[in-house]
């Protein structure tokens, strides 16, 4: 309903792809399946769609979003969702919720669907239309919703909502609800019994879905990625983050061939899953299985339940997305986590929420690109017991470390892709930017992703000091990051012999790399009482 599809594609969705799901994936808990928000998601994308049969294109996006999700899962991109904060998710799930609340008034009182993208406006017009409200219909919504809260205060594991269907709908059989004016699921679009044939989609008018196609597999795994790790932190247990995508991937895959739209792990199947004691993926087989045997069996009573019922339900869901504490806590928090929130809330109001996600990740890029320094970078000094340690990058040092004016050691750690070569030439040009330096000691033992594009910065800063008579030297490279070096030539401009790999022994290759500083630097300042030769005097006794 949320979506604006038929009903039983709701089922369908909830049957076979989370049979695979739960096959497929390391989670032993999570049960996927149509979620609020992806379903929201789902109907901002084909809302208004004139052209076209937009279950055809449900099912087409489900196989759009199914080969994204495995594409992300065989690249190994599940650290990308690292960049989407928690300020940016809070505020689309908790606009999800309102949108979702606001969708089902019309449900409850009986009314026409009120036109219009913008919330303000719809609310609006249904308040419109609220004199013609049908009593017995609010009655039922008021009445399903109050059962609900009611039965899970008594005990969680209760499913209120199933119960409250079967309720309405065996009331609706009795009573003739629908003869009364009531209107009920086969008002919509009936439900057959049985299972769809199988059918593969078309990519006819991919283009179109690839930006919407591209949200939902993003709000997919990020779905799938949080519900997995909370819950999987309650029972110690390590996740796969690369099956967990190819397994979502393909549960959407199922969803297509099987008349289907995209799917995403549930929180609230999975949490009701792990409460009521499940151990193993089969719990989740057994949930796809007693779906499929639903639509053999009942799917035709389903035709009887009240819409007004499933509208009351679904104010519970609206509220239960409205995370308060998370949202005060927010609030209270950095002005970029309240920007993030803000703002993602605002654009789901009065965007469709494909653009919404893209905004509030687009934000979370921003600040996080604002504010984070991606490499870490420490001076390498000895101190006043003749120990090597690390300290703040500065240009000078005062006088609690011995520093070698002559060599210059520094230690890097963290990543040395592309994202990173700004900062890198940064700090290397006000390394060499001093000219009593005359070796600059590069320590990359704790780095990592070393590319062409922070290796080239490497070269031209060797070149560079070449040219003035200075020298830099690498040391404790990696076998990726050396093998980067030698493959693009790097290593030969540089020289060999200024190459210093990581040795299984501990500072092996950095007492080779100050031995080769010594020699190239032969008299210098410190003279007897350089600091670099006394801790190498003490590293040879031991």
């Amino acid at each position: 309903m949320i979506a604006g599809l038929p009903p039983a594609m709701g089922l369908y969705s909830a049957a076979l792809p989370v049979l695979v799901g739960s096959l497929f994936r390391s989670s032993r808990h999570v049960v996927t399946g149509p979620t609020n928000a992806m379903s929201l998601l789902v109907g901002s994308v084909f809302l208004g769609m004139v052209d076209g049969d937009p279950y055809a294109k449900a099912a087409t996006l489900a196989l759009m979003v199914g080969i994204l999700q495995i594409g992300a899962g065989a690249l190994r991109l599940a650290a990308l969702l690292d960049y989407i904060s928690k300020p940016v998710l809070l505020g689309f799930i908790t606009g999800a919720g309102l949108l979702i609340g606001a969708g089902q008034l019309h449900n409850a009182t009986l009314t026409p669907s009120p036109a219009g993208d913008i919330l303000f406006v719809r609310l609006a017009r249904w308040a419109m239309d609220l004199p013609d409200a049908h009593g017995a219909s609010v009655a039922v919504a008021l009445g399903s919703m109050a059962l609900v809260v009611a039965l899970r205060r008594v005990d969680r594991r209760i499913p209120g909502a199933t119960v409250a269907m079967i309720g309405a709908t065996a009331a609706s059989l009795l009573f003739d609800w629908q003869g009364a004016g009531m209107r009920v699921v086969a008002d919509i679009a009936p439900v057959t019994g049985g299972l769809p044939m199988p059918k593969l989609p078309t990519l006819e008018g991919a283009g179109a879905l690839l930006a919407p196609a591209g949200a939902c597999a993003m709000l997919s795994l990020v779905e799938s990625s949080a519900v997995g790790q909370s819950i999987a932190s309650r029972h110690k247990q390590r996740l796969d983050t690369t099956v967990e995508f190819i397994g979502e991937g393909l549960a959407n895959l199922t969803a297509a061939v099987c008349s289907g739209y995209p799917t995403a792990g549930s929180l609230s199947r999975s949490s009701l899953n792990e409460v009521v004691g499940a151990r193993t993926r089969l719990a989740g087989v057994m949930n796809g299985l007693l779906v499929i045997a639903v639509l053999l069996l009942l799917g035709p009573l389903l035709n009887y339940t009240p819409i007004a019922c499933l509208a009351g339900i679904l104010f519970v869901v609206a509220w239960r997305l409205m995370e308060v504490h998370d949202i005060q806590r927010t609030l209270r928090s950095h002005w970029g986590d309240k920007l993030a929130f803000l703002v993602t809330l605002a654009a789901t109001w009065v965007l469709h929420l494909d653009q919404a996600i893209y905004i509030g990740v687009g934000l979370s890029l921003v600040m996080f690109l604002r504010k984070e320094r991606l490499l870490s970078v420490r001076d390498m000094v000895i101190d006043a017991d003749g120990r090597l340690r690390d300290v703040a990058f500065a240009p000078a040092h005062g006088p609690e470390v011995d520093v070698c004016r002559s060599i210059h050691m520094v230690n890097l750690e963290g990543p040395m892709f592309f994202g990173a070569a700004s900062q890198l030439s940064s700090v290397l040009d006000e390394v060499t930017r001093h000219r009593q330096t005359r070796v600059l000691v590069l320590r990359l033992k704790r780095t990592d992703d070393l590319d062409v594009t922070t290796a080239m910065i490497l070269e031209q800063v060797g070149v560079r000091m070449a040219e003035e008579g200075r020298q830099l030297i690498l040391v404790g490279m990696r076998e990726p990051a050396m093998a980067i070096l030698i493959n693009t030539g790097i290593a030969d401009v540089l020289g060999r012999e200024n190459l210093y790999p990581s040795e299984p022994r501990w500072y092996a290759a950095l007492e080779a790399a100050l031995l080769r500083a010594l020699e190239l630097v032969g008299e210098h300042p410190c003279g007897e009482d350089c600091a670099i030769e006394g801790w190498l005097d003490r590293r040879d006794h031991l």
